[in-house]
């Protein structure tokens, strides 16, 4: 299994379809982006493409504007609050706030593009 693919394993498990684009569960206010984009800068850009037009930095890592294609959106928000584990190396272990995670799902959502 690809290791990005690892950071999302325990979320996808139990999941079922994705949310259709539009339809998302979380606060799309300008602020609440702002900050759900700061916790992607400073969390996830050292890998994964994070906006709707850069590449991701490590191969492999998903760029996070495709990631509704292949999980739903919403089955991150236990990973995320438990702490996502994954199997590899130089992965960080994380947990969020309540807040953030609903600011990173916010954002991540609102930069979806569709097949």
């Amino acid at each position: 299994m690809k290791r990005a693919t690892l950071l999302f394993v325990s979320a996808v498990l139990v999941s079922g379809p994705a949310l259709a684009q539009g339809s998302t569960p979380f606060p799309a206010d300008d602020k609440t982006l702002a900050a759900g984009l700061e916790i992607a800068e400073i969390h996830c850009a050292s890998c994964h493409a994070i906006s709707t037009d850069d590449a991701s930095a490590e191969e492999g890592a998903p760029p996070f504007r495709t990631l509704s294609q292949l999980y739903p959106l919403e089955s991150l928000e236990e990973s995320l609050a438990e702490g996502i584990v994954t199997g590899h190396e130089g992965m960080p272990e994380f947990a969020f706030a309540p807040e953030d995670i609903d600011a990173f799902l916010g954002y991540l959502s609102s930069i979806q593009i569709q097949k």
